[in-house]
């Protein structure tokens, strides 16, 4: 690119000033332009961090810009988001996609009718490692099964403990779309959810179906007293058990290579990504499967 993406960023909560805003202002493609949110106190205190304007409006980020980076909860992207794709920008999203299935094919149908580049914040799979890890199991295939869990006491202290649509939501909504799009991705796409079971502390159980035969299940909570986050996958077959653990690393370093993608995809015209659009309505999907599947209680036969 002759020139740095110039990109606005919606949103100035913790998550917003500890990725996106120093992502997008160090990255050699992007340059953090104007940031907006509903606190202008909390939108000023991050522009200036960075040395970028603030906004007044949604409209007048969106003037400015060449592209929209969100940081926002999912009950407010869709229509957050509308605009700017509609106006040509091309968006980086946060998942899950929205707070319901409707709103999220909605802003899907929206990005490919603009034929804009968008990538979903699938953190995760930008990692190195992670990429190395998917393609060894592509390369030799034949596996059957696998399992997620991940653990952690994110909503009773930290950072993220006073996010209000986390408390709310809970553990599906939060951790499951990592965890649906790393099953899927490296058993093949989940077809049905078996089972989702939610006990009175938020703690979930699910077992999921995949295309081609393979089964997966998955425990999460963000409400058990455990540190360092216990967050690891694992795959099994003709080729025996293959694990992947989360480093305790800051997810500044994985937004640093989806921001490597994201500027390619806009230098070269792309709009197809494996973690575009149509991915996060796909795990949207799964999501909303699990959520009409889920109890509370087992009763005995």
């Amino acid at each position: 690119m002759d020139a740095p993406l110039r990109v606005g960023l919606v949103g100035a909560g913790p998550w917003a000033k500890a990725v996106h805003a120093p992502g997008l202002a160090d990255h050699p493609g992007t340059a953090l332009t104007t940031v907006w949110a509903r606190r202008p106190a909390a939108a000023h205190e991050l522009a200036e961090a960075h040395g970028a304007s603030v906004s007044r409006s949604l409209d007048e980020l969106i003037e400015q810009v060449d592209a929209v980076a969100f940081a926002v909860p999912p009950a407010v992207q869709t229509e957050l988001a509308l605009p700017a794709v509609q106006a040509g920008k091309h968006v980086i999203l946060e998942k899950p996609l929205a707070a319901d299935i409707a709103s999220a094919e909605r802003l899907a149908d929206a990005v490919l009718a603009a034929e804009v580049a968008s990538l979903v914040m699938f953190t995760l799979r930008f990692a190195a490692e992670t990429r190395e890890w998917l393609d060894d199991l592509a390369a030799v295939g034949g596996w059957v099964g696998g399992s997620a869990r991940w653990l952690s006491g994110a909503l009773l202290g930290g950072t993220y403990s006073g996010s209000a649509w986390r408390h709310e939501a809970g553990a599906l909504a939060d951790i499951g779309p990592h965890v649906i799009d790393l099953l899927d991705a490296a058993l093949g796409p989940i077809t049905g959810v078996v089972t989702s079971y939610r006990s009175e502390a938020d703690l979930r159980h699910l077992v999921f179906t995949h295309e081609g035969g393979a089964s997966s299940t998955a425990t999460m909570s963000m409400r058990l007293p455990i540190q360092p986050t216990v967050a690891e996958i694992a795959v099994y077959g003709a080729h025996g058990y293959r694990s992947l653990s989360r480093r305790p690393v800051a997810g500044i370093e994985r937004f640093t290579a989806l921001l490597d993608d994201f500027a390619a995809m806009v230098a070269t015209g792309t709009t197809v990504h494996p973690c575009d659009v149509r991915r996060g309505l796909h795990v949207q999907r799964v999501l909303e499967q699990a959520k009409r599947a889920t109890r509370t209680r087992f009763t005995s036969p």
